[in-house]
């Protein structure tokens, strides 16, 4: 046997893949409603950004573990100018990504056959993340509550718990409900890590992303000192600019074992001195674009909302944040079988809500990204292939 374990036996496409692939070979002009890339949503953003990295000093290559001393220190004026807490920037890591952040926190917390919570539903990465790392993962439920926003369910999270836990993850806001995590719950999370020794890791990539409906501020994990805490975030949706390949581990926590954790991520950091040279002299010049280029995405993000409110009856408050729609479907029709459906009938592309581990077969999700007039044709085959009797 010359390959791993690790890696599943079969790679073989899906069924939807295999029809995806069959239309493109066709001509099909496919439509996306899952369109995620903002390089390639037709932002007029992606065109006007300066080019820093042509500066001088970029050619000087100053090897660190935690990443240059200046760049953190733009990350550090990133949560102080959102409001978001106060962090001292040699208690930030950099890495070349989120997924790469991951794989150095499971390194330093976990031996194989280990086990983190993750919860459910989320997006489908850390199945993968976690098996290339030979840790299990394990699902704590995300619920609905009585004003439909989905919030943790902490029965389900204890009842996980094992012997063999080592850490508890979080997205906040969650991709794709769009829950973000409250107050309360973060002091909750930190009491039940501390009292089980287990490490928290919250994932903050769109806590930008705010609906504007909500007048309450997003909370940050960045500011929990109860348990050891890894925030993480980064370029690929702060700036929208997932190819310049920039983000960062915030650890925090009580003093002797965050000490322990931050050399030990030094150290892991440092065997693979992952970040680019370049992009870390470019970030004190490319953060001051965050507020133009998010007003521009949430603008298209309301935009869209207010379409498929208008076509779909889609209650927008039920999103906090996020860029990312859920649509409960008929009970006579599965995620599965509208997905390939409007594939084949209409080359349209919508998520299943299985990718994302919910746990009814019910809901598809679309990415409010996606351009304003495909997403518009796009929702309007949509409503006509779920409500044939009302679409226009």
């Amino acid at each position: 046997m010359f390959f791993s374990s690790r890696l599943p036996e079969c790679l073989d496409p899906n069924e939807f893949t295999k029809t995806l692939e069959e239309k493109k070979a066709a001509g099909a002009t496919i439509l996306d409603l899952t369109h995620a890339n903002p390089t390639t949503a037709g932002f007029a953003f992606a065109t006007t950004l300066p080019t820093p990295l042509c500066n001088v000093t970029a050619s000087h290559y100053e090897p660190s573990a935690l990443g240059m001393k200046a760049a953190r220190n733009a990350v550090r004026g990133y949560y102080q100018n959102n409001d978001y807490g106060l962090v001292d920037s040699d208690d930030l890591l950099l890495t070349a990504s989120t997924s790469e952040a991951y794989s150095f926190i499971l390194k330093l917390l976990t031996d194989p056959d280990d086990e983190i919570l993750i919860p459910a539903p989320s997006y489908p990465l850390f199945d993968i993340l976690a098996m290339l790392e030979n840790v299990r993962p394990s699902r704590y439920m995300l619920r609905q509550d009585n004003s439909g926003h989905w919030r943790i369910d902490f029965k389900s999270l204890e009842q996980e718990i094992s012997r063999q836990t080592r850490a508890i993850v979080v997205v906040n806001p969650n991709n794709p409900t769009g829950s973000y995590m409250t107050a309360e719950e973060l002091q909750k999370l930190s009491e039940l890590c501390q009292r089980h020794e287990l490490a928290l890791i919250v994932d903050e990539v769109f806590l930008d992303y705010e609906n504007l409906g909500d007048s309450a501020k997003p909370c940050s994990a960045i500011t929990s000192k109860t348990a050891l805490t890894f925030t993480l975030s980064g370029f690929s949706k702060i700036l929208a600019l997932p190819q310049v390949k920039l983000s960062w581990i915030h650890i925090q926590g009580p003093g002797t074992v965050k000490a322990m954790a931050k050399q030990r991520l030094e150290f892991i950091a440092d065997t693979y001195l992952s970040v680019n040279g370049m992009i870390q002299h470019a970030a004190s010049a490319l953060f001051p674009y965050q507020g133009d280029i998010q007003q521009e995405i949430l603008a298209r993000i309301r935009t869209n909302e207010i379409l498929l409110q208008a076509q779909m009856g889609l209650d927008p408050c039920l999103r906090e944040g996020g860029w990312y729609a859920l649509i409960k479907l008929p009970d006579t029709i599965t995620d599965e079988q509208c997905c390939l459906d409007l594939l084949k009938e209409s080359s349209l592309i919508v998520h299943p809500g299985f990718f994302y581990d919910f746990m009814e077969n019910n809901r598809i999700v679309v990415s409010l990204i996606t351009p304003e007039e495909d997403f518009r044709r796009g929702i309007i085959l949509l409503k006509k292939y779920l409500h044939p009797q009302h679409a226009e």
